[in-house]
């Protein structure tokens, strides 16, 4: 899975003012080395021997270049998405209610003291980089070794619209718990309190692992089926429109469509759903998704999953649990929203950009969100050192006692 291409690349408009250091990845976040950007100096030769009109002209031209250059300079995020300096002074005064989660790290694991963490994650643009193809969407080998560490010291779940079989397959990782459609696809430990459900059936997933299944959307799986079918017709003939089946949703991707045929999408897919009024429609970064219109989204899985976590014994029920829950798109601000108005943990958005939202921290991309969960698995290992090292001091002073 790690040794395949990232298809995506920057397209630079303005060689001139884009830094080239501000233009490459970090090697180790990508499924391989990306090409090397080389700016050869041999693109542009003005002659300078000759003198006479041939000077006046190259002179012409170079003035007019700097004068149609953009006045801001222009950089390139992590997503491959242009940036201009005004943005990056906004993001900054944005940062001042959404501070850095690294540069408060201390604080959120103040909130921590004292209590157990249960870690959620959210996959595209969090975990892996926002890419034009959605079945390349792979998290990198250096992102992978970070959440299998985070894993193993907390309580992990990844919360996708994915389908959960697909997620799985780019995580790769089992000692996670998935959550796919957005929440409405969920295996979890078994517990005796979920085995009366009518949504929870006892299932072996393609981890080997046996569980309680919890589908809450089940009954609408043929509808789903159908509507994929319908868009895929309706949409064929659009060019760079993908539609993907992700169980319990459908999701309508448009990013690699010409922006002049956005609407055009958006109308195949009203025109579809207008048939359904089971179903709604959410939005997201340039995808439409159609799921079921049920009371169901990603701050209740959040609930569900703390109910069910840790070898199913339960973390909601008590008071020294914290939430973190890292996303970056629309579906994860129900999720924010549960762990602020419930007081029960902390939301991180990850954004290059400003947007209001229902988080407490942020990330600028998924280096940083890399560094975060880095961060948890030190922070960790030095508390777990301290503890050890006072409960031998107080064994000591009892022996001296």
């Amino acid at each position: 899975m790690d040794l395949k291409p990232n298809p995506t690349a920057a397209v630079l408009a303005n060689p001139v003012t884009i830094s080239k250091s501000r233009l490459v990845v970090p090697s180790g976040l990508l499924p391989c080395s990306p090409p090397t950007l080389v700016f050869s100096p041999n693109l542009l030769t003005v002659p300078r021997k000759k003198a006479g009109i041939l000077d006046v002209r190259a002179s012409s031209w170079l003035d007019a270049t700097k004068s149609s250059s953009p006045r801001h300079k222009i950089t390139m995020n992590y997503n491959h998405e242009r940036v201009s300096a005004d943005t990056d002074v906004a993001y900054h005064t944005w940062m001042e209610k959404y501070p850095s989660a690294l540069t408060y790290f201390d604080q959120i694991t103040n909130f921590a003291e004292g209590k157990r963490i249960a870690l959620f994650l959210d996959y595209d643009g969090t975990l892996s980089p926002i890419v034009d193809n959605p079945d390349l969407a792979f998290m990198s080998i250096d992102m992978r070794a970070a959440v299998a560490k985070v894993a193993k010291d907390f309580p992990t779940a990844i919360i996708s619209g994915r389908s959960r079989d697909k997620v799985y397959e780019f995580v790769g990782l089992t000692d996670l718990y998935y959550a796919g459609s957005h929440g409405m696809d969920i295996m979890v430990p078994v517990r005796q309190s979920s085995d009366d459900s009518p949504n929870c059936i006892r299932s072996t997933d393609k981890q080997g692992k046996e569980g309680n299944l919890f589908q809450p959307a089940s009954e609408f799986l043929p509808t789903i089926e159908e509507v994929f079918n319908s868009l895929v017709k309706s949409t064929k003939e659009i060019k760079g429109a993908k539609v993907e089946n992700n169980k319990f949703c459908v999701s309508v991707h448009y990013r690699n469509v010409d922006e002049k045929n956005w609407k055009t999408v958006k109308q195949c897919v009203h025109d579809v759903i207008r048939n359904y009024p089971r179903l709604r429609l959410s939005r997201g970064r340039k995808v439409l998704e159609v799921r079921p219109d049920i009371e169901w989204d990603k701050g209740k899985a959040v609930t569900f999953l703390l109910e069910s976590l840790e070898n199913g014994s339960g973390l909601s029920d008590h008071d020294d649990v914290l939430a973190i829950y890292v996303g970056d798109d629309r579906t994860d601000e129900d999720a924010f929203k549960v762990l602020r108005d419930g007081n029960c943990g902390k939301g991180i958005l990850v954004s290059s950009v400003p947007k209001e939202s229902n988080a407490s921290f942020s990330l600028r991309d998924p280096l940083e969100v890399m560094e975060f969960l880095k961060s948890l698995v030190t922070w960790k290992k030095k508390t777990s050192s301290l503890n050890t090292a006072s409960k031998v001091e107080k064994e000591n002073t009892l022996i001296q006692t």
